[in-house]
């Protein structure tokens, strides 16, 4: 009976040498410099199969990503960065700024990508390196976390070290998403999560030394809301204001006369019965598009206007954004 002969190890296979492993104990990012000392050769570390995602690291290539929207590729994308970098970072450093907000997941502007934001304790020289931005920051300045095995600041610490990135609504749109306490809306039973953090964490944050941009960072505070659940709602909301507006009640039960919940409305003016809603993408699926219609149905049924806006009317025309919502409160007959 013919037998399928194994080639001994070392032995070529169809003309073509078997990729010596990656040894185990080197994980998925390491150091060249372990590596080598590991046997590696350096004709090995020139493998399609590994990365140079920073100076001095190779990382295994993981397989095809799936189709992502901008965000969310965006975020794997620096994750991957931050994976690659973690075997070069220094022992006592951790990320901060726009880095660490990405890590924790707050709103950010969308963006090209940007350096890795490292921070190391003074006096402790701040790393250099290409794609590396480091930092010298004040042990009384900082407190530090973890997510995922990462260090990083947490998100007060994080949120008053963006004082000289952000402006004032994006400024204000992360301090939303940190205070915001997660609800289940129209439902009676409570969360069981609670804030990223408190109203008197990112102050004691912004005090704890002379932070970069204070003024903005103070003025964002004042104008923080529990509430939001995304940067456009909260762009939205500071566009109205700034237009002339009232401030909108957010994250709002809309109830008909007889107290039967209808739905959620990310900003309302109950005493006009006029709701806002920020329209994203997840809003253009066949499922969502049938509960919306149901929903405003039922809005218009009890007597209540809205007002659906997107993304271009709170980002590129924000006046008619506040000109529509002007309309419905004057024209509304509470």
């Amino acid at each position: 009976m013919w037998k399928a002969r194994t080639a001994a190890p070392g032995v070529r296979q169809g003309g073509r040498m078997p990729r010596i492993a990656v040894p185990p104990s080197l994980g998925g990012s390491f150091r060249v410099a372990d590596a080598l000392a590991a046997g590696m050769g350096e004709g090995r570390l020139r493998g399609s199969d590994l990365e140079r995602l920073t100076h001095g690291t190779r990382t295994l290539v993981r397989g095809a990503t799936p189709m992502l929207d901008g965000w969310e590729r965006r975020r794997l994308e620096l994750q991957k960065r931050v994976v690659g970098y973690l075997p070069a970072m220094p022992p006592d450093a951790f990320f901060v700024g726009p880095t660490a907000a990405a890590l924790h997941g707050l709103p950010l502007p969308p963006t090209p990508a940007q350096p890795l934001h490292v921070g190391v304790p003074y006096p402790r020289s701040a790393p250099r390196r290409r794609g590396v931005v480091g930092v010298q920051v004040l042990p009384r300045m900082f407190r530090t976390t973890r997510v995922d095995g990462v260090p990083l600041t947490d998100v007060a610490t994080t949120w008053a070290m963006l004082g000289g990135h952000l402006g004032l609504n994006d400024l204000v749109a992360v301090a939303d998403a940190i205070i915001r306490v997660p609800r289940h809306p129209g439902v009676a039973r409570p969360s069981t999560k609670g804030p990223l953090g408190t109203r008197e964490e990112l102050e004691a944050a912004l005090v704890a030394g002379r932070r970069r941009g204070a003024a903005i960072l103070r003025a964002a505070l004042e104008r923080a809301r529990d509430g939001a659940s995304s940067r456009p709602e909260s762009w939205l909301r500071l566009v109205l204001v700034d237009g002339g507006l009232p401030e909108p009640a957010l994250d709002y039960d809309v109830l008909d006369d007889h107290g039967r919940w209808l739905g959620c409305s990310e900003l309302a003016y109950p005493d006009r019965r006029v709701a806002v809603e920020y329209e994203s993408d997840g809003h253009l699926t066949r499922k969502q598009l049938e509960r919306d219609i149901d929903k405003y149905t039922a809005y218009s049924a009890a007597g209540w206007r809205t007002i659906r806006l997107t993304g271009s009317h709170v980002f590129v025309v924000p006046r008619e954004a506040v000109r529509r919502v002007r309309v419905a409160l004057e024209s509304s007959s509470v």
